[in-house]
């Protein structure tokens, strides 16, 4: 069963969209972490090494992702975790989608998508990644 890691880095305290995506991945069999709201980069970092996650999913709605996506995944990889999974979900520009994936997250979601749609998406992915191991 594939361990994932749902947090809401910054100050962002608004946590309903994260709460469902948790419910969504719990109901599909996913064995998921949530850390609750206003987690740093490193708090981040460090639950998804203590947990032994293979995905984390970052939520974020403040319009700070530029600069904590970013700090999730070096301090990830500061910690020897660069073949976790990173997924985002909030309020995000499309020009900055494409800067985050070329800092290492693998897909971001916008408000109103589907969680069946992140459900398949994970299911497909890590999938792909336990036949490579």
């Amino acid at each position: 069963m594939s361990r994932i890691l749902i947090a809401k880095p910054g100050l962002d305290g608004h946590d309903r969209g994260a709460k469902v995506v948790v419910r969504a991945l719990r109901d599909a069999g996913f064995d998921v972490i949530y850390t609750g709201i206003r987690q740093t980069p490193e708090m981040i970092a460090t639950a998804a090494l203590q947990e032994d996650v293979d995905c984390v999913g970052l939520s974020l709605l403040s319009g700070s992702h530029m600069t904590l996506f970013p700090q999730v995944m070096d301090l990830l990889h500061e910690k020897g975790l660069k073949d976790i999974l990173v997924f985002g979900g909030g309020i995000i520009p499309r020009e900055d989608v494409l800067k985050l994936k070329k800092k290492g997250v693998e897909r971001v979601f916008g408000p109103g998508t589907p969680t069946n749609e992140i459900v398949r998406f994970l299911k497909e992915r890590l999938a792909k990644k336990t036949r490579r191991n």
